[in-house]
């Protein structure tokens, strides 16, 4: 550490800090934002109708 520096270089550094906290919380609100938009949501499967139970309900098989 710089013993010579002086109160406003300590206070540049203090600013170039926050201002890099700030920066890297924005970009980790943009990350969780693209995550959270890149879910897929499972559509849930309709009731059958009777006609749908039908099908394949008989099988006719010649030995």
């Amino acid at each position: 550490m710089n013993v010579s520096a002086s109160s406003a270089d300590y206070g540049q550094m203090a600013l170039v800090a926050s201002l890099a906290k700030k920066q890297q919380e924005a970009q980790g609100q943009a990350a969780l934002q693209l995550i959270e938009s890149a879910t897929v949501s499972v559509p849930q499967p309709t009731p059958a109708s009777s006609s749908d139970e039908r099908v394949g309900s008989n099988i006719n098989i010649t030995v």
